[in-house]
């Protein structure tokens, strides 16, 4: 048997989780433990699980998973999202109304497939070099640690000009 991992982001509000491996009841007290200290954050506005490369998982982990769905209804938040790409999971997920508190998807939606390329932009060295400026300031805006690292070669690239 493999162990199985869960990782997490929590970024501007957005919270997702990533189980990997086979997820059983020997992470129950890890996902329980874990979903109570999420919970208790307010700034988390949506929550997205990743199954993705979840090769089994079992009841009591997935009951876990739908009381997070139903601990965010009952804060107000939209229904999670939760990708399974393993049909006999998404099997499952369907036959105990995943459906009825998470929207389901079958495919990362960002996914090469999905996904068109940014046709190329060719422009002359001086417009480079505006837009490398721009960007720069914009960092250095954010904070003084950025101010610190990029002052010098905005100040090389506007004396260039």
């Amino acid at each position: 048997m493999s162990d199985g991992s869960i990782y997490y982001a929590c970024r501007n509000g957005h919270y997702v989780l990533k189980f990997v491996g086979e997820v059983r009841l020997t992470l129950c007290s890890t996902i329980d433990l874990h979903l109570e200290k999420v919970l208790a954050r307010r700034e988390i506005s949506d929550t997205l699980i990743d199954l993705t490369e979840t090769t089994t998982i079992d009841s009591t982990s997935l009951g876990l998973i739908a009381k997070l769905a139903v601990k965010a209804a009952e804060q107000g938040m939209p229904r999670p999202t939760l990708i399974s790409t393993n049909g006999d999971i998404t099997k499952i997920l369907y036959s105990m109304g995943f459906d009825q508190v998470f929207l389901l998807l079958d495919s990362v939606p960002a996914s090469g497939a999905d996904l068109e390329r940014v046709p190329f932009v060719q422009e002359s060295e001086d417009q480079v070099r505006a837009r490398i400026i721009d960007a720069h300031r914009i960092l250095i805006d954010l904070n003084d640690a950025n101010r610190n690292a990029f002052k010098d070669l905005v100040a090389t690239l506007e004396g260039c000009g």
